[in-house]
């Protein structure tokens, strides 16, 4: 496995269980990253995205005020937001098929079952920095591309999807 070096990634962890909070800031200072702001609920961590840089996002599903998928859509749906980019992994104990799609269409980069290692944490991280998806904008979605594999000789047609930075 790849080592990266994080030092200068500033993350936000939000989840309403401070243990939680606890063990994953222990991960992330385990990968190096010391910049962690956290946040106990949904309204909380949209304010620390008013106030801070935040270079990733791991939110957990049931955040109170506002659950994650609802964090997740006014963060890329509001043109005005503070980093409608910015890479969301969302956690959940709840892996039910129709949460996962939920967070999917909202917009979120990676997805991840509770309880979580340090390894699985840390792939999310690499994927989300080395191998970061095209944000597309339709009328109905905007983020990152949901297709996992995107073989661009299949299909040319005029109704292919286009990526955002092609609009």
């Amino acid at each position: 496995m790849r080592i990266l070096d994080m030092s200068d990634i500033s993350i936000l962890v939000a989840d309403p269980s401070q243990y939680m909070v606890k063990i994953i800031r222990a991960m992330l200072r385990g990968f190096g990253i010391n910049k962690i702001r956290e946040a106990n609920d949904g309204a909380v961590a949209l304010e620390e995205f008013n106030t801070h840089t935040i270079d990733i996002a791991i939110f957990d599903y049931a955040l109170a005020t506002l659950d994650g998928v609802e964090l997740t859509e006014l963060l890329r749906a509001d043109e005005n937001s503070p980093n409608r980019f910015v890479p969301i992994i969302m956690l959940s104990a709840f892996t039910e098929k129709r949460r996962v799609v939920a967070a999917r269409d909202a917009g979120i980069s990676e997805f991840l079952r509770k309880p979580l290692c340090a390894r699985d944490l840390y792939l999310r991280l690499l994927q989300v920095i080395e191998q970061p998806r095209e944000f597309v904008n339709t009328t109905t979605y905007f983020g990152p591309d949901r297709r996992r594999h995107i073989d661009d000789t299949t299909y040319a047609g005029e109704e292919r999807r286009l990526s955002f930075d092609k609009i």
